[in-house]
């Protein structure tokens, strides 16, 4: 029997499965079947009692109906079979594996009226491979003869499966080990991250090929230790193209170009695989110009070169590259899609990733969840979103979680808030995204009691919080002016939760006490947490929060001057300042705020709202009366909302100086 041997770990692995070989078990006989079989195989078997020849022609034919991917033809050849061996039993079992029909593999091995070391062994490999550890070892121990194949399997599911010391055990008691056993042991210790165990295993291999050497090369890799890589690499005695390319490509992983630009060169032969790995590597470091080359000397470009190359242009923002690039591929594939449809979501120009979306949808593919996700963030208004929603359930993916996450989130953002809580909760499987998008949904909305319940919800159904689920309850809280609860939230971050607070919880917990007039308090937490996570936005509130109650407006001044400094592009730091100088008294310190400004080249981004329409988009911005209906709604806002508005409360801020500080004076 040939060596058997099934890559322990997924697509990475050095070794293929061979089928066993059949003059091995049938010595006497001679196979007729020299031809090629992709033509026409014969199924029927023989009508007279069979001889060893006969089965033997049988049990080679359903081999190779499996190869061939035709399960079901295999499956009649071997039921017409008037008589069959252990063999047969084997090769039909085989097919099913190969052809990842695991239930069927698994019932025929059940009814197999004697056992075998070839099927049983292609059982544990296929338990090991399934997470059925014990199962397998159950097989393994009533086996009355074991071969090494069925050693490694079990030996390889162990280390699957994270259970190092069951795996080396059993590898010590095996009773005979070759190279393949080796360096099974090599990668399954790389494999759960125990690289000098690994290193030790290869240096006590009583024999080394290529293979064993390039599976060390990898764990170095794998495990982010290049320059180890690349000396081993540098010691092997004989390479071979896939040692090659696996240096290459951990350089490229670890931002080494020049290096791998060198190996590269120094290749004695390439194939497909190297020049995509080089192709595809140099683009995804975001070397656009330097994997445009190697792309194009390519012999023969495939999909994943394709969409690599697609994907670094739009990752740096370069669409019409990365569209002329997609018009000119002859065959394209769902990747292919999502990455042209994600670069127009993320760059622009608007409505060309839903245009995409159409023409993929007229072309006959079929979108995935990455296709929908990326195309929800693309909707401008309601309607988009409902569209992209009903092509949601048309495909059969309202239950899918991170689809689910997105519609919230976006319902959300689109003032449909209603909508966002019936997605929320129809949503079956919830995560910590899922609960946290609708804790920001209740805070931006401004339903701080019902973002509390809904987090207390989270906490019974078992769901544990992360830092940005904070963001959002504390921001809640900060809304609906829950001063002593946000206090305790935060608190619990590090002593409940072990989450180290960030900027963004300091700026929600500083915006927090702001806003309930305790700037006193809010100082004092700006003044007492970790010099690096005071940012722009955590100064920023701080300030908003002294210059709307009048509070401490000599410090405000210096910290504003703080504020510019530390992002001087951003126009909204300016404004604040400008308005405490107003509210102070300080014009000088005004005109110098608004002379910086304009220095720097600083403009102020004007404020704007938006409404949809039977879905036309309506974009206001501050003192515009470009809408052709401006008149009448300016008459509105003037003769029935503001005295609305009145009779409720509202009065302006006297120390806000927004009629000295607009858009055309700073």
């Amino acid at each position: 029997m040939r060596k058997y041997f099934l890559g322990c770990f997924g697509r990475h692995s050095l070794f293929k499965l061979h089928s066993f070989n059949f003059r091995h078990h049938y010595p006497h006989s001679k196979p007729k079947l020299e031809k090629n079989y992709n033509s026409s195989i014969r199924t029927s078997a023989p009508k007279t009692v069979p001889s060893s020849t006969a089965i033997y022609n049988c049990n080679l034919k359903i081999t190779t109906l499996g190869r061939l991917g035709k399960v079901n033809e295999a499956r009649r050849l071997f039921d017409q079979m008037l008589q069959r061996d252990l063999v047969s039993y084997a090769s039909m079992i085989t097919v099913y594996l190969k052809n990842n029909d695991f239930p069927s593999a698994e019932m025929l091995f059940l009814r197999m009226p004697e056992r075998c070391v070839v099927a049983g062994s292609a059982m544990i490999s296929a338990y090991a491979k399934a997470g059925r550890i014990e199962d397998a070892r159950t097989i393994f121990d009533h086996m009355p003869d074991k071969n090494v194949f069925s050693w490694t399997s079990l030996i390889s599911g162990y280390f699957r499966s994270g259970r190092v010391s069951e795996a080396r055990h059993l590898f010590d008691q095996m009773p005979d080990k070759n190279v393949v056993s080796w360096t099974t042991a090599l990668l399954g210790y790389a494999h759960n991250g125990l690289i000098d165990q690994a290193r030790t295993t290869f240096d006590q291999m009583p024999e080394r090929n290529v293979v064993s050497w390039t599976a060390m090369v990898k764990s170095y890799v794998d495990n982010y230790q290049i320059d180890e890589a690349c000396k081993l690499f540098h010691e092997m005695p004989e390479r071979n193209l896939y040692s090659w390319n696996i240096i290459i490509q951990g350089c490229l992983e670890n931002d080494r170009v020049n290096e791998a630009i060198q190996l590269f060169n120094s290749m004695p032969s390439r194939n497909a695989i190297s020049w995509t790995t080089m192709a595809t590597g140099l683009a995804r470091n975001g070397s656009t110009k330097l994997a445009r080359p190697y792309f194009d000397q390519m012999p023969n470009k495939d999909l994943a070169a394709w969409n690599a190359m697609i994907t670094a242009y739009a990752d740096e923002g370069l669409m019409p590259e990365a569209s002329a690039l997609f018009h000119q591929m002859r065959e394209r594939n769902t990747v292919t899609w999502n990455a042209i449809i994600d670069g127009y979501t993320r760059n622009g120009p608007e409505g060309e990733a839903f245009k995409h979306l159409i023409i993929m949808l007229r072309c006959h593919i079929r979108p995935n969840e990455t296709t929908l996700t990326s195309i929800l963030t693309s909707c401008e208004g309601i309607l988009e979103l409902l569209q992209v929603h009903t092509l949601v359930v048309l495909l059969g993916f309202e239950h899918e979680t991170s689809l689910t996450n997105a519609l919230v989130t976006m319902y959300s953002r689109s003032g449909d808030f209603s909508s966002a809580q019936l997605a929320f909760e129809n949503l079956e499987a919830k995560d910590v995204v899922s609960w946290t998008a609708m804790l920001l949904a209740y805070s931006n909305h401004g339903y701080g009691n019902h973002a509390l319940q809904a987090f207390a919800r989270m906490l019974r159904a078992g769901t544990k919080p992360d830092e940005i689920t904070f963001v959002g309850i504390l921001s809640a809280c900060s809304h609906a002016g829950l001063v002593r609860k946000g206090q305790r939230l935060f608190n619990s971050m590090v002593h409940a939760y072990g989450l180290k607070p960030r900027a963004e919880h300091y700026c929600c917990l500083v915006d927090l006490l702001g806003r309930a007039g305790q700037v006193d308090d809010a100082m004092r937490v700006v003044c007492n947490m970790p010099p690096v996570e005071r940012d722009g936005a955590v100064l920023g509130a701080l300030l908003g929060a002294c210059k709307l109650h009048g509070a401490h407006l000599g410090l405000a001044t210096h910290i504003g001057k703080e504020l510019i400094e530390l992002e001087p592009n951003n126009s909204g730091g300016y404004v604040l300042l400008a308005n405490v100088c107003a509210a102070c008294g300080k014009w000088e310190e005004f005109a110098q705020v608004r002379m910086k400004m304009k220095e720097r080249k600083v403009n102020k981004v004007p404020g704007f709202s938006q409404i949809e329409v039977k879905g036309k988009c309506h974009i206001f911005c501050v003192g515009d009366s470009s809408h052709p209906d401006a008149e009448d709604i300016y008459v509105m806002l003037r003769e029935k909302l503001l005295p609305l508005m009145q009779e409720m409360g509202y009065s302006r801020e006297p120390k806000c100086c927004t009629n000295t500080v607009r858009e055309g004076n700073l």
